[in-house]
C-alpha cells in the first residue's frame, strides 16, 4: 500500500477518473505553483475501480469550472490544520474561458490572439462545448 502523508493546509482532489489527473494538473497550471504537490495515479477505489488523487498543500485559486470541465465526478476536500473543512463538487459549466482553444484557423479568436477563448456547453449528455465566435466544436475525447 502506498502512503503519501497527509496536508495540513490546502487542498485534496478525489475521485479523478483513472488517467485524468495530468489534465488537472495542466489546466489548473499546478507546474506553475511553488509549493508541494502530489499526483497518485490509478489508486484502488471501492467505487470506481481506479481512481487518480490531486493532493495541494499550500493555498491557490481553485477553479471548479476547470475541474467539472474535466470529470464532474470530482470531490474537492478543502483542508484547515490537517482536517476536511469542507467538500465541494464541481458541476459542468455553462462556459469556459481561456482553457480549451479553438481549433479553427479562420475563427476570430486564432486571428486575434487577446481575444478570450470562450466555449459555451451546447449539449450536457454528450458534454459538447462550441467555440461562442465560430461554433467550432471541441471534443473531448
Amino acid at each position: 500500500m502506498l502512503n503519501i502523508s497527509g496536508i495540513e493546509e490546502g487542498y485534496v482532489i478525489d475521485h479523478i477518473r483513472a488517467g485524468k489527473s495530468m489534465d488537472i494538473y495542466k489546466y489548473l497550471k499546478l507546474d506553475k505553483l511553488d509549493c508541494q504537490v502530489a499526483i497518485i495515479k490509478n489508486a484502488s477505489s471501492n467505487k470506481m475501480g481506479k481512481k487518480d488523487i490531486i493532493k495541494v498543500q499550500g493555498d491557490m485559486n481553485l477553479n471548479l469550472d476547470i475541474l467539472g470541465f474535466v470529470d464532474d465526478q470530482i470531490t474537492v476536500n478543502i483542508i484547515k490544520g490537517g482536517k476536511i473543512v469542507d467538500k465541494q463538487k464541481p458541476k459542468l459549466p455553462q462556459t469556459i474561458t481561456n482553457v480549451i482553444r479553438c481549433k479553427n484557423p479562420r475563427c476570430i479568436s486564432s486571428v486575434e490572439q487577446e481575444l478570450p477563448q470562450i466555449f459555451k456547453l451546447t449539449d450536457a449528455e454528450t458534454r459538447t462545448y462550441r467555440c461562442i465566435y465560430c461554433e467550432e466544436k471541441f471534443d473531448s475525447k
